[in-house]
């Protein structure tokens, strides 16, 4: 029978590959930990200067009408027009079924709020934020603006910057004052999302 090695002949890569992978492990935690930290600042900037255009992001529609999610942006961004802060609203956002698009039901909830025709448009194609801002781009070219403002919710403004500055878009944070994502759980929830999908796409692998 052959005797068990004994402690002194025992490799050391077993326990020095446990510490290496324990390390990575914290590093990309805290690296995880900080994407989250900086959306979370990022949620309460607003850049108060004038620009070209508002840019709202679509989202969710109920029936014939935006979710309160949308409406809330819809609402910010006719507000930032109403003031004066810049000349033109782009509503952005397909269908996912044969009914109105995102872009044509925010368009609608804000020609019922006196908005003219004239200082609006449409994209009607995209289903995501890059899509969004993506098929946005086109339709801003051609109305010659250049600086713009991005209306989303808080904890979605990080990425959305992101992702239009990435496509030489000169945007800036426009955030709902109020978010609708209310409630601990629901926040986290949003906040976990945004992680991840900021996190890809600082590591190359979204777009």
């Amino acid at each position: 029978m052959s005797a068990s090695p004994s402690p002194s002949t025992t490799s050391p890569w077993p326990r020095r590959a446990v510490r290496w992978l324990a390390c990575l492990l914290l590093a990309l935690a805290l690296w995880v930990a900080a994407v989250a930290a900086s959306i979370w600042r990022y949620a309460g900037l607003h850049d108060p200067q004038a620009a070209d255009a508002i840019v709202v992001l679509g989202a969710a529609v109920q029936g014939h009408g935006p979710s309160p999610v949308f409406a809330a942006r819809i609402d910010h961004g006719v507000q930032l027009y109403q003031r004066g802060v810049a000349p033109l609203l782009v509503f952005t956002g397909g269908s996912s079924g044969q009914g109105l698009s995102e872009a044509q039901v925010a368009q609608q909830h804000a020609l019922a709020q006196g908005v003219p025709p004239a200082v609006m448009r449409v994209e009607t194609q995209s289903r995501t934020t890059a899509d969004n801002l993506r098929l946005a781009k086109p339709l801003l070219q051609a109305a010659g603006a250049q600086r713009i403002l991005l209306v989303s919710d808080p904890l979605h403004m990080r990425r959305a910057v992101t992702l239009a500055r990435r496509l030489g878009l000169d945007a800036h944070p426009a955030p709902t004052p109020h978010t609708r994502y209310v409630g601990l759980w629901r926040k986290t929830q949003f906040l976990a999302r945004e992680t991840w999908f900021q996190a890809l796409l600082l590591l190359g692998l979204h777009t």
